[in-house]
This record gives structure tokens, C-alpha cells and sequence, in this order.
């Protein structure tokens, strides 16, 4: 029978004991692997990913996409280095659709230009799946990915080849005959899916920066109301990526330059007139930018709703994180209307897409603070 304690008896020494002898839970017994490392290899990805969509962007406003007819992941890597290479490179392109109907009087030196262009796409894409692989070998051999990091880790890497190949169909489409450039579905199909590889990345540098055991206990605090809204902000303004991939694929940007009407109406004229009815939504220059710049306005509308319900959160952190989304956003508006009244010129139309891959990032912070609220002083 145990002897019952004074209560003021000394225990500091039992209470040390004790705590030595504790078994560790799972978040303490867990393999943290190289959680720093592992987010500098991702950034590096991050921002060759950011650099690949500007330049995948740069590509197709140049009409450079269709210079490469074929799809060599690993020759393909290697330009021509004579006269002769060229000249065969050239005769390719010379039996495209493109050059048939569209740049019969192209000339060698021009045709480079548009060569570069693509070629640089191509080999941008080969260096991320090398730094991919490198870094991912690397860390799996020495055995330094933390518990639960490897499938997540391997999926980025599936999802680069994905691209590769999502790439080529879309390249393909534009070497049939049917249209001239790339089908429009098929390049925001291709855009759309670099920015779901970017936005994983971008999640993950973020649950990166913080140790397992401190977000576990951030999300205790979660924002659950703002967590679901920018959730579905983050939904619609991908939609809207999609939406801006069709009006780049088929210039629709470049056909109605007044603002806030089109060609002077609410409704422009003629945004069913291509048949099959279907067709319309992705090949109507008036339905396409009809429909992204609706879709606009209804953003604006529901991310300013979520704007005013992060002033409901008691976290300064969180909600700076919204401010900052809010004020993106307002001028990623301004930046779209200025580039379609002027017409889309080069450098306005990649900045306004640049401006989409910051809004993109901040709209997954927002989320992300919603989810992991910082810890803050009481006096805060």
C-alpha cells in the first residue's frame, strides 16, 4: 500500500524522474528528415516552375510553339549546330500547317527566332525534371525525407512527365491541319496543369518552413469559415487561369479592345455563330473574352466578401495575408484591362500572366494562414 504524500513535501527530483522516463509520441519518434533542405531543393523548382510558365507564356505570343515538329525528350536537347541542321530543321517546319498558310514568306533567320523560343520552352522543362530527379534521388538514397514525404515528393515528379506528354498533345493538335495554332482546350489544359504542379510546390514549401509538431498544434486555431472560402477562391481564380490559356489560344484578347462594353455592346454580337454550338466556348473570340471577363467581376465580388470576413480574425498575421491577396488582385483587374484596351502588346499581356502566378501564391498563403494560424503574443 502506498504511503499517501504531504502536500508539502519536495517532488521536484520524482517529477524529473518521471519525465526521463516518458515514452515519445509519434510527432517526437516521427523521421523528421532534412525539412530545410528539402524546401531550398523545392524553391529552386518553384521558381524554374514560375520561369517555365513565363516563358511556356512568351512562347505561344510569339506563335514560336509549332517551330519544333517532333517530340524528342532526350536528342531533342541538342540544337542544330550547322548550316545544314538548320536548313533540315527548317524543311520540317516548311511542311507544317503554320508556315503553309500563315508564314509562307518566313525566313530562315526569322524561322530561328521562333526556334529559340520553343526550344528554350523544352529545355527549361528538361532541367527542372533533372533537378527533380537529382534531388529527389539524393535524398531518398541518403534516407532523408521525413515520414510521409516520399509519395508527395514522387508525385511532383509524375506530374512533371505528365506535362511533358500533355505538352506534346497539345503541340500536336496544331500540326493536323485543322486550325493553325495549338487547339486553345488543349493549352489551358497545359497551363492549367503547370499551375497545379506550381501551387503543390508552393503548399509544400509552406508546410516545410514549420516543424510537424508546431502545425499540429497551428491547426487547433484554424479558421475554418476563411479556410473554406479561399478554398473556393482558389477554385474559381484557377478557372479563371483556364479561361485566360482560351483567350491567349485563340487571341481573343486583341479582338475587343473598349472597356466595359465590347465593340460598344454588353452583349457583342455573334457569340454563338460557330457551329457546333460547343465550339463556341472554346474557338468564339466574343464568348471567350465575354466569359473571362464575367468571370473577373464575379471574383472580384466574392474574394472582396472574403476580404471583409478576414477582418473577423483576431491573427494580424492572417490577416495581412488576405490584405496582401486583396491588393493583388485589385491590380491584376486593373492590369487585365489595361491589356486588353491595349490590345495585348508582348510585355503588358506576359506581365498581366506573371501578375496571375503572384496572385496564385498569395491566394495559397491566404489559405494556408487560415489553416495554420501563426502564433502570436497575447498582447497582439
Amino acid at each position: 500500500m502506498s504511503q499517501k504524500r504531504s502536500i508539502f513535501e519536495e517532488v521536484g527530483t520524482d517529477a524529473k524522474v518521471e519525465r526521463a522516463n516518458l515514452t515519445p509520441g509519434v510527432i517526437d519518434t516521427a523521421h523528421r528528415g532534412a525539412r530545410g533542405p528539402i524546401r531550398v531543393w523545392l524553391m529552386t523548382i518553384f521558381f524554374l516552375v514560375a520561369i517555365m510558365i513565363l516563358v511556356g507564356g512568351l512562347t505561344r505570343l510569339t506563335d514560336s510553339g509549332l517551330s519544333i515538329t517532333e517530340w524528342k525528350p532526350v536528342t531533342g536537347a541538342i540544337p542544330p549546330l550547322s548550316e545544314a541542321d538548320w536548313l533540315a530543321e527548317f524543311a520540317k517546319y516548311q511542311d507544317s500547317p503554320e508556315f503553309l498558310i500563315q508564314n509562307a514568306a518566313m525566313t530562315l533567320e526569322e524561322f530561328k527566332t521562333i526556334f529559340w523560343w520553343e526550344w528554350g520552352h523544352r529545355q527549361l522543362g528538361r532541367v527542372i525534371g533533372l533537378v527533380w530527379a537529382a534531388g529527389f534521388v539524393f535524398f531518398w538514397a541518403t534516407k532523408r525525407i521525413p515520414t510521409g514525404w516520399s509519395g508527395r515528393l514522387l508525385g511532383l515528379g509524375a506530374l512533371g512527365g505528365l506535362q511533358g506528354a500533355v505538352g506534346w498533345w497539345m503541340v500536336s493538335s496544331g500540326l493536323t491541319g485543322r486550325v493553325v495554332d495549338v487547339a486553345s482546350y488543349r493549352l489551358a489544359i497545359h497551363l492549367g496543369l503547370a499551375f497545379v504542379i506550381f501551387g503543390f510546390i508552393a503548399w509544400y514549401v509552406m508546410l516545410l518552413g514549420r516543424s510537424e509538431a508546431d502545425l499540429i498544434k497551428a491547426r487547433r486555431g484554424r479558421e475554418a469559415k476563411l479556410f473554406s472560402m479561399s478554398t473556393g477562391l482558389m477554385h474559381f481564380a484557377f478557372l479563371q487561369i483556364l479561361l485566360g490559356a482560351l483567350v491567349a489560344g485563340i487571341d481573343a484578347g486583341r479582338g475587343y479592345i473598349d472597356w466595359p462594353l465590347m465593340n460598344g455592346q454588353v452583349i457583342p454580337d455573334g457569340m454563338f455563330s460557330l457551329s457546333p454550338v460547343w465550339s463556341n466556348f472554346f474557338e468564339n473570340s466574343a464568348l471567350v473574352q465575354f466569359i473571362h471577363r464575367g468571370a473577373g467581376y464575379l471574383i472580384a465580388v466574392f474574394a472582396f466578401v472574403l476580404w471583409r470576413k478576414s477582418r473577423q480574425s483576431g491573427n494580424k498575421t492572417t490577416k495581412g495575408c488576405f490584405d496582401a491577396l486583396a491588393v493583388m488582385l485589385l491590380l491584376q483587374i486593373v492590369l487585365g484591362i489595361v491589356t486588353v484596351m491595349q490590345a495585348a502588346p508582348l510585355g503588358l499581356a506576359i506581365l498581366h500572366q506573371f501578375g496571375a502566378i503572384v496572385l496564385w501564391v498569395l491566394i495559397l498563403r491566404a489559405r494556408f494562414a487560415a489553416q495554420y494560424p501563426t502564433v502570436q503574443s497575447v498582447r497582439d
